[in-house]
């Protein structure tokens, strides 16, 4: 059995890649809705603006959905409409006082839009079956709506064309409720003329936006990004992703980062979750049922200080493997005295960043947005002459760690990272009982990558290996 000896090496040489733009964000669509309803954001027990609030977290994007037409909200509390435009050109001001980019997520819909409901707005049902017109009718709705808004300053940074649009895009009612339906011609333009109404918009206004694609799930975007392409929707510079672990496990955060780092490779597009949460607690504080209902092994049971680490766990996963960002869906959505179609108070209190009693959490999941994802590593220098070294087994992919250990319960992390410096996984090492620490960590990575060991905050040492 052939084994590769390595001697160990300092983290001197190694370095993170700092990436051009980074974002991390918030969908903050529910805030104004929330404010009618009465409901009064705090810190420390002092009333703050929430925009203020998630800004001086670090948010650098606020996320907004936009509705053609959402009449459904007529009957509904006080019969205000929120997520239409007027709406959102008052959360647009706010989020650009506040000094946040925007993303404007055109639904393309009078109600939510999903991976099993894209519905077509009634303003366009009469010509659902005729793309050519259906077409334009999306090209002068999304073409109008960026100049409206460039005339009053409130043009946004970044136009998602669509949402979670695994399915085809503006379905009849009945073709809707037949269950999966993709006509990829059909998709394809009525995609392309959303796209060509951004792009034109921005050349009228010399003022440049990004285009996104957004769908549900990572483990579809490979196929689904395969059609675009096959089908000639190319025109765009994101990928957007919804990443939730109650509704896409078994895939992890690790998997997640692979296939962000696939499909940037692939298709050389930016990549960036667009859509996810994590509860930090299984208690509800109205009758509206709750949408999320699980946690993950190793970030349970549902805490604030889970939550806070499942998102930056993830969101240092998407920045090591070049991903522009990660937007949070809703942190500001708790309960109050309102109505939704289903129910009295908020669907996602329990995954929101404030307490029950609308207090910001203290090292809760806000603190995600602002952590230094650069610099996030909090190893320290290794001892001069730290005599450790590392063996692996190609044949039985066992990567062994000799040298001392004090005790048979002593433990140390082995971080695996690209030769940039990137972290890829980690793996704990526990001492074999005769002086030397032992492990085994089974991989499918191929090349070469560099593995340091970590006891109590000190590197041990490191070392390249080629898988």
């Amino acid at each position: 059995m052939r084994v590769l000896i390595l001697v160990l090496a300092t983290l001197s040489n190694l370095c993170l890649t700092a990436q051009s733009e980074f974002l991390t964000g918030a969908d903050l669509s529910y805030v104004n809705e929330m404010e009618d309803c009465g409901v009064t954001y705090k810190v420390d027990n002092e009333e703050k603006d929430p925009y203020e609030i998630f800004a001086d977290a670090g948010t650098g994007m606020v996320r907004l959905r936009l509705w053609h037409t959402p009449a459904w909200y007529d009957t509904l509390n006080a019969g205000r409409r929120y997520s239409d435009l007027n709406d959102v050109k008052k959360s647009i001001g706010r989020a650009k006082a506040a000094g946040m980019q925007v993303l404007l997520d055109f639904h393309l819909t009078d109600f939510w839009a999903d991976p099993s409901r894209q519905i077509v707005p009634a303003a366009w049902a009469e010509v659902v079956d005729d793309t050519e017109v259906l077409g334009d009718s999306v090209y002068n709705y999304v073409n109008s709506t960026l100049l409206e808004l460039h005339a009053e300053g409130l043009l946004p940074d970044m136009v998602q064309v669509g949402n979670e649009t695994n399915k085809g895009i503006l379905q009849s009612e009945v073709a809707d409720a037949s269950g999966f339906v993709l006509d990829w011609p059909r998709n394809a333009a009525l995609f392309n003329r959303g796209i060509k109404a951004v792009r034109d918009a921005s050349a009228e206004a010399e003022t440049p936006i990004k285009v996104a694609l957004h769908v549900a799930g990572p483990e579809n975007a490979g196929w689904l990004f395969a059609g675009f392409k096959e089908h000639g929707v190319t025109d765009f510079d994101v990928i957007g992703l919804s990443y939730y672990w109650a509704w896409h496990q078994p895939t992890t955060i690790q998997r997640t980062g692979q296939i962000i780092a696939d499909l940037k490779r692939t298709y050389s597009k930016e990549v960036m979750i667009f859509e996810t949460g994590y509860i930090w607690t299984m208690d509800s504080n109205d009758s509206a049922d709750n949408i999320i209902g699980s946690v993950q092994s190793g970030y349970a049971p549902a805490t604030t200080e889970n939550q806070r680490q499942w998102l930056i766990d993830l969101t240092q996963e998407v920045y090591d493997r070049g991903g522009l960002g990660v937007l949070y869906w809703e942190p500001a959505w708790v309960s109050s005295t309102c109505f939704t179609p289903w129910g009295q108070g908020s669907h996602q209190e329990h995954a929101a960043f404030f307490d029950f009693d609308t207090n910001l959490h203290e090292r809760g999941g806000a603190d995600f947005l602002g952590y230094d994802y650069q610099n996030s590593t909090s190893v320290t220098t290794p001892a001069d002459g730290a005599p450790y070294r590392f063996t692996y087994q190609p044949e039985v992919r066992d990567i062994w760690m000799m040298g001392p250990s004090e005790n048979s319960a002593q433990a140390v992390e082995l971080l695996i990272t690209d030769t940039l410096g990137r972290r890829i996984e980690s793996v704990t090492l526990t001492a074999r009982g005769d002086g030397a620490f032992a492990g085994r960590y089974r991989t499918d990575l191929r090349g070469t990558f560099v593995v340091t060991a970590v006891l109590e905050g000190q590197v041990l040492g490191s070392g390249l290996l080629i898988f």
